[in-house]
């Protein structure tokens, strides 16, 4: 029987990583990060990546793994993260998987896609297109085709280029390819508090961010980087590389960021809605969630097989 093991997901701005480190004070625990900026080193601020000290109260997986200009896609990703679950579970150690970007764990938990590897000079001509025409125009060809496609990769550039490159290709959507077999099972415990209790939360993040480093972290990555394509497009950094050329004022890129984190929530809420498999929905957020959260636990991160 395949090794289970536990995923601890929900909402930007739920405390996931809080919880997290909480729980691996109790137990075990070694904390595979589910994030797709977070394997990006020197994307920190605008992030929330765990801090050093945070780092050495649990240790953390698939954090920094690449710079910022390298390709790094969900393939990669999930080689790497049943690579970390296999070793931390060799060492009798405890794995829970934590973060939010879903189609990350969609692809470890139900299997990656079988689609083709990419074709970078593809992408390359509808990147340009789409800083030409604009997410929309392009959205509708997708959605023509696949409307579900559509909706996943909504306002992520990357994974817009790259659905629109494989049906492109294939005159098939990425959704239609056959899937391959996850290594492990898993069990997945939602934090899901009240929509509008993240707003506050959102609002105050940014505004922190931007005050306390961010700027300069991008203008910092911009003058070491010139091209990270991928990087730059992740929210928060896109809006500052914004600002920093001149484009927006400066109010006007922390307004963007706040609503882009925004309708990620909301894109987010709608996903996990639909999560399949072994699911539990806590309607809690962060430390709030460990008194409804350790009976669950109990029962899904301390068994394997």
């Amino acid at each position: 029987m395949r090794p289970r093991v536990a995923i601890l997901t929900g909402p930007s701005a739920s405390g996931k990583s809080a919880l997290a480190i909480e729980l691996a004070r109790r137990w075990p625990l070694e904390i595979v990060s589910a994030d797709a900026t977070m394997v990006y080193r020197g994307l920190d601020i605008g992030t929330d990546k765990p801090s050093p000290a945070e780092r050495a109260q649990a240790a953390h997986h698939l954090l920094d793994i690449v710079a910022p200009d390298e390709a790094y896609d969900v393939v990669r990703w999930v080689e790497d993260a049943e690579t970390a679950i296999a070793d931390i579970i060799s060492r009798g150690r405890i794995p829970l998987v934590t973060g939010g970007t879903i189609y990350y764990l969609r692809s470890l938990t139900e299997g990656l896609p079988t689609v083709p590897a990419p074709d970078l000079r593809l992408q390359n001509d509808i990147r340009a297109e789409l800083d030409r025409a604009g997410e929309e125009a392009l959205l509708r060809e997708l959605a023509e085709v696949s409307p579900s496609d559509a909706e996943r990769v909504a306002g992520n550039p990357k994974r817009l280029v790259r659905a629109l490159e494989v049906l492109r290709r294939t005159n098939k959507p990425p959704s239609s390819f056959p899937r391959k077999k996850p290594r492990f099972s898993y069990a997945k415990l939602v934090l899901w508090p009240e929509r509008e209790a993240l707003r506050p939360k959102v609002w105050e993040r940014a505004r922190w961010q931007f005050e306390n480093g961010l700027v300069e972290e991008v203008r910092g990555l911009m003058q070491q980087y010139p091209f990270m394509p991928t990087a730059i497009q992740s929210i928060g950094y896109k809006e500052v590389a914004r600002y920093l050329r001149g484009e927006w004022s400066y109010e006007e890129a922390l307004e963007a960021d706040r609503r882009a984190v925004w309708r990620l929530i909301k894109r987010q809420y709608t996903w996990l809605r639909r999560e399949p498999g072994d699911v539990t929905y806590l309607p809690r957020s962060g430390k709030e969630a460990i008194p409804g959260s350790l009976s669950w636990f109990s029962r899904n991160l301390l068994v394997n097989g």
